[in-house]
């Protein structure tokens, strides 16, 4: 009978999926009867049907009526046998169950939450603590769907309770329920802070521990819950937790500092201990809960609170560090995590964003933080070699955060560690995980730290890691190889002159790993590190092996033939051929060199990349070991693999075809045909660019250079222009893409520069195609680029005609061959400025037809030319420009700001104040101009004029309210420019900068007017680009200024971006999406506001009789609204949300949006994780 009574509940699961409405309800009714019965099994096993009934019943969103009823039927039996029961065991089963209700159906029960709440409020004082628990557990799950009236009845409640504070018992419980409250709908209880804080910092005076432990978790929760609500609380919460982590009364630890120096640990006086047990014992002191839970909240405040590391230096470093001594295990572990939050938040950002603010604040952290490294040293190198494997585990944590966030920090300090170090890895009674702990920091101990610092040590560090390497636990082996691997590095660094000694230590070292190399039937990682160990030991050391070589090197023959073991083989090889102790790699080249050949074959994109760059080592370092058989056998492998669908194999494949040309010059003949014919493809290829076009370039000057008959200058010369001079003659199919005229231009000055005799006929023979009016107009776009990139590093000014050229092509019909004259002329200017810049500026003067063309040829001219070159003409070309700097035509005025911004860089120092006294000027346009200037200035990498710009650019960014919306919209584009390359820049002024940044958000009536096209009105917004621009920049600010920005206030932007033109709605989407991933707390808290608009678009119906572009706006439209909906649900606990969850069944009964969501769905499965938008 037992056994069944005790699966029965179980099938009624599978039932309730089954039978009709009636008969679920039936079951339930007899189900609650029963629970309420006498009889303890009885009870037992209704509850547990209930419970299986919840789970089962179909979410609400289904729209089925069945979960309703049975609901309210549920809810009806438990609110009442929760109030009126005697019995304390049915009354924990009735919370439960409503609890685990209201968790998964609480929006059903909406017609009961106010019974709900007033049956549970009174359990709050229940005689039984058990009860008070549960009933807090169900008020947590109701507040996450009860309507505001409730909640603030809720919140009203509890804060008259805990003001009236009847019994330290009773009031435990309110706070205990307030941080319930705030770990479940923290975004709801922000707005009542303001009066519940000064109760419980009130309450954290009253002398009872438990009391004070529910004070810190209620904090840690609002800290974590509330962060704009708590801002002002913040220094108050930091003192008392300051205050109370060092609150240990029953305890003196006042004289260990002395005694510590003369005592040994071992004996640290245990007669003491016994004394003192008859007067007080451990067992009611509690005061470590508080200490606990302080600490918790001081790791909340510091995770989240990046903005305040400077004073939790000052503060809150030394007191942590004071208490590394604490004596409770728990504590200590928790008092480590949050000085580990503290070292991860000092982590400085490593990412060109911020590489300019390196020498600004953010180092007065790490400086901080330096200065207090030997006080934690101290603290814990006694700590290292105690019996607590738990608290040492905690000591090599926040030693491996310390030395990550400073390398170098820990070098003075290597002789009080080592022991420590020695001793977890010896010790017999230290547990798998302590060893691996043990190592891993061990070895980042030795990436962040000069060799020379462990060098006295290696005599005890060594034996106790050859020993790990031998552990039979695959997981320490592993990271003892990772060690070993390091220590050989360090133990003899080749790349600076070292004294030690090594030579003892080889043959452990050698042993230890070349066992674990030879084995076979180990872990897949422990084979891999082994062989990157013994690479590596080869690589330092391998002028010590003697004998040993030759069998090592034959066991890495055998791993090159393992699929799995060939490609961190390769690697090992790539390494080894590089050492400057020129290791004697013929006896495995013979076999070795066909089975790289062979990786060329296989499709595994990181094995051939690695065999390129292996196979180009080999072939550098040892030309003469190998034999042309085996060249020529990877050679026919090459050709494949130079494709423009893999650019970058392309490159790497081209590369190693240099490094043959230049060394084995004999063998490139036999190949030239279908290599040749891959690369001249690649080079007409719209995608050729940066690394793999540098490739190709240095591959031709190498090939050149060989002297092979079939490949001279005048061949390749004619198969690099071919497709271009034949697309001219009728029924050619050719056409190429623009950027294979630049291609191959760059290609014919490469080939010119390395055979300088040839150049003048080849220049001669462009002026000619230009000259003759039967050139098609792609020959004269070529010849054009051509001699603009010879004429960049030659002097052309021997070619008498040139000038008057390409002053005839500035009057071409075709607007390429203009453009293409235009940086011909500039480039060329850039090869002899004496002969070229003074013509170009007479032209510019008095040719007001050509001037935007000039203006092109002068841009090239100062963004190509070396500074000093340019210095003589600056202030002639200055007194040009500003001529130009308020013509109409904005195109003009957009080169005139490239080019003043451009020359401002040769000389900053004087340039950039006349910038700045331009903003005063009349003329909106010349404002706009010098506003489009400081734009050009800003570069993603550092420059001298980064330190004058930062001074000033508060002043050009006033501009943000300039009258005239053209300069606005300007000065936005270059705010935006400022925070995305040079964050360092504008971080400092945000405050006085982002009102007039949001200002621009607003739609503005007056901008808006009515335009009549025939019989139809057209509106059209003026301020519409302005305010694009705006939520740009917002944009950018996310990624590079998170921190400086105050969400809230950011979110109400987005908030009516959310509902403005179709172009921001896009945007805003985007960020919306991209908020739910940086700041999820405070979109949670917004979600109702931000919820509505999304409903909005993706229910929008079009009209039906609507144009075809219309239909697909909208359809664009609310995927972006579906992709920022998807964003939104990958946030933890927003499914808690009533409106997200009233959305999201919307969406599911919706056929058309249900689609919708999946195929987003499935787009995102495929991409990468982050989805960032570029705005640069």
């Amino acid at each position: 009978m037992g056994q069944f009574t005790h699966r029965a509940p179980e099938s009624l699961g599978p039932l309730v999926g089954k039978v009709k409405e009636y008969q679920v309800e039936t079951i339930v009714d007899t189900l609650c009867t029963n629970m309420l019965s006498d009889k303890e099994q009885l009870r037992d096993i209704s509850s547990i049907g209930l419970k299986t009934v919840i789970s089962e019943l179909p979410p609400a969103s289904t729209g089925s009526t069945m979960t309703a009823n049975v609901c309210k039927k549920i809810t009806a039996q438990l609110t009442g046998a929760i109030g009126k029961q005697e019995d304390v065991s049915v009354q924990l089963e009735a919370l439960d169950i409503l609890s685990d209700m209201l968790s998964r159906l609480g929006g059903t029960l909406y017609s009961f939450h106010s019974s709900i709440l007033n049956c549970l409020l009174p359990q709050l004082t229940s005689p039984r603590l058990a009860v008070r628990k549960r009933a807090i557990i169900a008020l947590g799950h109701l507040v996450l769907t009860c309507s505001g009236n409730i909640f603030s009845e809720l919140t009203e409640h509890l804060l008259a309770e805990l003001k009236k504070n009847e019994s330290t018992s009773t009031t435990r419980t309110y706070i205990q329920c307030v941080a319930g409250i705030s770990r479940q709908a923290g975004h709801r209880i922000g707005e009542h802070l303001e009066k519940i804080i000064p109760l419980i910092v009130q309450y954290c005076n009253v002398e009872d521990d438990e009391l004070r432990e529910y004070c810190f978790q209620a904090f840690e929760s609002f800290v974590r819950r509330c962060p704009k609500e708590i801002d002002p609380h913040i220094p108050n919460v930091m003192g008392l937790c300051l205050k109370y982590i060092t609150f240990d009364p029953n305890y003196n630890y006042d004289n260990e500092e002395e005694e510590e120096e003369e005592m040994m640990e071992t004996e640290n006086g245990e007669d003491e201990e016994q004394e003192s047990d008859d007067e007080y014992s451990d067992d009611d002191d509690i005061s470590w809960k508080v200490r606990r839970s302080a600490a918790k909240c001081l790791e909340a405040i510091v995770s989240s609170r990046h903005d305040l590391l400077q004073d939790f230096y000052k503060t809150l470093s030394p007191v942590l560090i004071s208490r590394f001594k604490e004596r409770e295990e728990n504590v200590k572990a928790d008092i480590f995590s949050a000085y580990i939050s503290l070292l991860k938040q000092t982590l400085p950002i490593q990412s060109w964003l911020h590489a300019s603010d390196a020498s600004g604040k953010d180092d007065v952290p790490l400086t901080m933080l330096q200065n207090q490294v030997p006080k934690i040293v101290k603290a814990l190198h006694k700590q290292l070699k105690e019996k607590s494997i738990k608290s040492r585990q905690g000591c090599f944590s926040l030693l491996t955060e310390l030395a990550n966030v400073l390398p170098g920090c820990l070098a003075d300090h290597i002789p009080a560690l080592v022991p420590g170090i020695v001793f977890s890895l010896a010790d017999k009674s230290s547990s798998s995980n302590m060893r691996i702990d043990t190592l891993s920091f061990l070895h980042v101990l030795l990436c962040n730290h000069q060799p020379e610092v462990f060098h006295p040590h290696i005599k005890s560090l060594l034996p106790p890691v050859v020993t790990c390497i031998g552990d039979p636990f695959y997981k320490i082996t592993s990271e003892a190889l990772l060690v070993t691997q390091q220590l050989v590095k360090v133990i003899r660094p080749l790349d600076r002159s070292c004294t030690f000694d090594a030579k003892p230590y080889v043959k452990d070292l050698f042993a230890g790993t070349l066992k674990r190399l030879k084995a076979a039937d180990i872990d897949q990682e422990v084979k891999e590190r082994a062989i990157s160990c013994m690479g590596q030991i080869i690589y330092n050391l391998g002028d010590h092996l003697s004998t040993d070589l030759q069998l090592t090197l034959k066991i890495f023959l055998e791993r090159l033939k393992n699929e799995i073991t060939r490609l961190t083989t390769v690697k090992a090889l790539t390494l080894i051929a590089s050492s400057p102790l020129k290791i004697d790699l013929r006896p495995i080249l013979g076999e070795g060199f066909p089975i790289l050949a062979s990786f060329l074959r296989k499709n595994q994109r990181a094995l051939k990349l690695s065999t390129l760059t292996a196979l180009d080592i080999l072939v550098k370092n040892y030309s003469d070991s190998l034999k042309p058989a085996m060249i020529e056998s990877v050679l026919t492998e090459v050709p494949v693999l130079i494709t423009e669908n893999d650019m970058h194999v392309s490159q790497v494949a081209t590369m190693f075809l240099t490094t043959l040309a230049k060394v084995y010059p004999s063998c490139i003949s036999k190949i030239s045909g279908s290599v040749l014919a891959e690369i001249f493809q690649l080079v007409h290829s719209p995608l050729l660019q940066g690394g793999a076009l540098n490739a190709i370039i240095d591959f031709f000057q190498a090939l050149v250079l060989t002297k092979t008959a079939t490949m001279g200058y005048s061949e390749l010369m004619k198969q690099l222009t071919a497709p271009i001079y034949s697309s001219g003659s009728a029924g050619a199919s050719v056409t190429l893409h623009k950027q294979a005229y630049y291609s191959v231009a760059k290609c014919v000055a490469a080939l010119s520069s390395a055979c300088p005799k040839e150049a003048p006929a080849m220049v001669n023979q462009f002026i000619q195609d230009v000259k003759n009016p039967k050139s098609s107009s792609a020959v004269k776009v070529l010849a054009f680029l051509s001699l603009a990139e010879m004429g960049r590093t030659t002097n052309l000014s021997a070619q008498r005609e040139l000038k008057t050229v390409i002053l005839e092509a500035f009057t071409s019909p075709s607007e390429e061959v203009k453009s293409a004259a235009s940086y011909a002329l500039g480039n060329i200017s850039v090869g002899n400025l004496k002969e070229y810049l003074p013509f170009m500026l007479k032209e510019i003067g008095s040719q007001p037809k050509r001037q935007y063309l000039l203006l092109h040829s002068l841009k090239e001219v100062i963004s190509s030319s070396p500074a000093d070159g340019l210095k003589p003409y600056v202030e002639d070309i200055w007194a040009l420009l500003f001529k130009h700097c308020e013509c109409t035509e904005e195109g003009t005025r957009n080169v005139v700001a490239e080019c003043l911004g451009k020359l401002t860089l040769v000389n900053p120092s004087e340039l950039l104040p006349r910038l700045k006294k331009q903003l005063s000027s009349g003329s909106p346009h010349a404002r706009s101009t010098v506003v489009t200037a400081i734009k050009f200035t800003i570069a993603d990498q550092p420059q001298p004029i980064d330190a004058l710009l930062k001074g000033c650019i508060g002043d050009f960014l006033k501009t943000l309210q300039d009258p005239d919306l053209n300069v606005r919209r300007v000065a936005l584009a270059m705010f935006n420019s400022a925070a995305h390359n040079k964050p360092s820049l504008i971080r400092d002024l945000l405050n006085a900068v982002l009102p007039s940044l949001y200002n621009e958000t607003k739609v503005r009536k007056e901008l808006i007017r009515e335009v009549e096209m025939g019989p139809f009105k057209h509106t059209v917004d003026d301020g519409l680009d302005v305010r694009k621009a705006a939520f740009e920049c917002m944009y950018t600010l996310l990624e590079s200024c998170l921190d400086r920005l105050d969400i809230y206030e950011y979110l109400n932007h987005v908030e009516d971006g959310l509902k403005d033109h179709y172009d921001i709605r896009m945007l805003t989407f985007i960020m919306l999406a991209r908020l739910s991933t940086l700041c999820p707390n405070a979109v949670l808290q917004r979600l109702e506001r931000l919820i509505e608009p999304l409903r909005a678009t993706c229910s929008t119906k079009v009209k039906a009789g609507s144009v075809k572009q219309e239909f697909e706006k909208q359809d664009e439209l609310k995927r972006s609204a579906m992709r920022a909906v998807a964003a939104l649900l990958t946030i933890p606990e927003v499914e808690k949300s009533p409106v997200m969850a009233e959305f999201s069944s919307q969406i599911r009964s919706n056929p058309e949006m249900a689609s919708l969501f999946e195929s987003i769905q499935k787009d995102s499965a495929s991409l990468p994780t982050s989805e960032a938008m570029d705005m640069s």
